[in-house]
């Protein structure tokens, strides 16, 4: 074929071509930008074609088709293409009389066992994020990337405290009926809390399916991944790379759940691209250019789910994402995402530094990836709302706390089971002595037995909003060792929407004035447990009320 030929051909294609869009769009205009989104099988309909960085955006009809009109674009811009299942496309143009042609390949969806999380020489990992990227160093600050090196999951995990120091091998007793059976820790025997190595020792378990998912990420790896044994990437924990490969999550159709049993990795489908592959990276834009490709899962509360809710033994253990799915944040009108709420608008306007190619967004439109959550004060100070009332009766103090979840999607405290907020009540009279408590509730003992003023409240004034388990064999309670078959023994935590109210009697005897102190604190676990893993996390003061009024 000569090259007069090949012109004529493609200058005649182009024209049928625009005749079929001019008869189902209209005739192009000035300032329009036009064309057609295709791959290598053809057109494709349902494309989201748009200005980057804009909410200009065109949707492909079934030939492929776009329009983006708008008399303000006279000057060259960049033209981007997604379809499912796709590679973002793009084109730098300007408004022209001739349309313009993106061409989309589709990426691999077959997970690649192979792949290397980490594949630069240096092996910065997450380091190599850095760079183009300002959510680094929010995510450095996060609880995601402490997930494998925690020490409250490490020492947990293994059955000992802060220093090493590891708590005797669980002994088992023996019933003709039953079988063998866990026998309680022998208490005159040092002991450092408990530890799923105590309990399995020859088996690793599925902790790393959530905690190292870089380490469990292979069939049968679930189960046989040692967090101790983590090293180079996997001590990243959830790390840039490990969450920008899902593809989907796998929840049980019937209750919206993940199987149980089933945490982490085990709920998940990555998308490891090919060894002789380009690389693939997924998100919540539709318009990056790169190996980059958008996906609507990074915008739904079912993302969260793999590790934010599990069952086992049958037992429901901890389930954000099954408490968000039953409250009013689910309704898809008027509710909020696990995302909204955890991962917020951020206050400057580039996702890739201006330097490395970035290009200027909305600031609502890019996610912090802080990840607020229990390390974050200010997120627990605005979680729920804490009022008290007062009336004086003959020579008795009446007080009423309420306290109503009305700012949280789930639960308080959510999460881990050993998680508690504790409602503390103080009322002092004009000597600065205690006022005797007549009627209401007191701490339990898991508050912590000792001096209040060292943090062990049991006894005092108050309460404990805290899912409780037992251990079946052991009986022991408040139980964190859920690896352990146990039982649900209470769960009064704070439900969304709920209001909470307790009523409280003190005897006012000679006091002339009474200061009353209510406050509400988080504790990351019971008093007993974090004294005997050493544990040194101070408590997170939510919310406090204090008023002062005369005899």
């Amino acid at each position: 074929m000569n090259f007069r030929k090949f012109l004529f051909i493609v200058l005649f294609f182009n024209i049928i071509l625009l005749s079929s869009c001019e008869e189902l769009f209209g005739t192009p205009i000035e300032n329009e930008i036009f064309g057609y989104v295709r791959n290598e099988e053809g057109p494709i309909q349902d494309a989201v074609v748009r200005i980057q960085a804009t909410e200009l955006f065109s949707i492909t009809n079934e030939l492929g088709y776009f329009q983006i009109t708008d008399q303000d674009y006279d000057h060259t811009v960049i033209v981007t293409a997604w379809s499912e299942g796709h590679y973002i496309g793009w084109v730098e143009t300007a408004p022209a009389s001739f349309p313009v042609v993106i061409n989309l390949s589709k990426y691999s969806t077959a997970d690649n066992l192979n792949y290397n999380w980490s594949p630069d020489e240096g092996g910065l990992g997450s380091l190599g994020c850095a760079e183009c990227h300002p959510a680094y160093d929010e995510w450095l600050g996060d609880a995601h990337s402490q997930s494998a090196v925690n020490e409250r999951f490490l020492t947990m995990y293994a059955g000992t405290d802060v220093l090493g120091n590891q708590s005797p091998e669980t002994e088992y007793g023996f019933n003709r009926d039953y079988g063998s059976y866990q026998l309680r820790p022998d208490k005159n025997l040092p002991y450092y809390g408990p530890g799923y190595k105590l309990d399995f020792p020859e088996s690793a378990g599925n902790c790393s399916a959530c905690h190292v998912p870089a380490q469990a990420a292979y069939p049968g790896k679930e189960y046989t991944s040692d967090p101790n044994q983590a090293e180079g990437i996997e001590e990243e924990g959830i790390f840039c790379n490990f969450c920008h490969k899902i593809g989907e999550v796998k929840l049980d159709p019937q209750t919206d759940l993940p199987q149980p049993n089933m945490p982490g990795v085990l709920s998940i489908q990555l998308y490891r691209p090919p060894d002789n592959g380009e690389e693939l990276f997924l998100g919540n834009f539709d318009d990056v250019i790169g190996p980059d490709s958008y996906s609507s899962i990074y915008e739904q509360s079912a993302y969260c789910a793999p590790c934010h809710s599990a069952t086992f033994w049958d037992e429901t253990v901890y389930n954000s994402y099954g408490e968000w799915v039953e409250s009013a944040y689910n309704d898809p009108k008027d509710g909020q995402t696990c995302q909204e709420c955890h991962m917020p608008a951020v206050d400057y306007k580039y996702f890739v530094y201006p330097d490395q190619g970035g290009v200027q967004r909305d600031p609502q439109k890019i996610s912090n990836h802080n990840m607020t959550g229990y390390m974050e004060d200010t997120l627990m100070e605005n979680a729920v709302t804490l009022s008290a009332d007062v009336e004086i009766v003959e020579n008795q103090l009446g007080l009423t706390v309420s306290v109503v979840n009305d700012q949280t999607g789930h639960a308080v405290p959510t999460g881990h089971p050993l998680r508690q907020v504790i409602l503390l009540v103080e009322t002092r009279d004009n000597t600065d002595q205690i006022l005797d408590l007549v009627e209401g509730s007191t701490i339990p003992f898991y508050g912590g037995v000792g001096d209040p003023a060292r943090g062990y409240y049991a006894g005092q004034p108050g309460k404990i909003y805290m899912k409780v388990l037992q251990e079946i064999w052991t009986e022991v309670y408040p139980s964190g060792a859920y690896w352990n078959p146990t039982r649900l023994l209470s769960d009064n935590r704070l439900k969304p929407f709920i209001a909470d109210h307790s009523s409280f009697s003190f005897e006012l005897a000679d006091a002339e004035s009474v200061n009353i102190t209510v406050r509400l604190l988080f504790r990351r676990a019971t008093k007993e447990l974090m004294d005997r893993k050493g544990w040194d996390v101070p408590d997170i003061l939510m919310e406090e009320v204090k008023f002062s009024l005369d005899v």
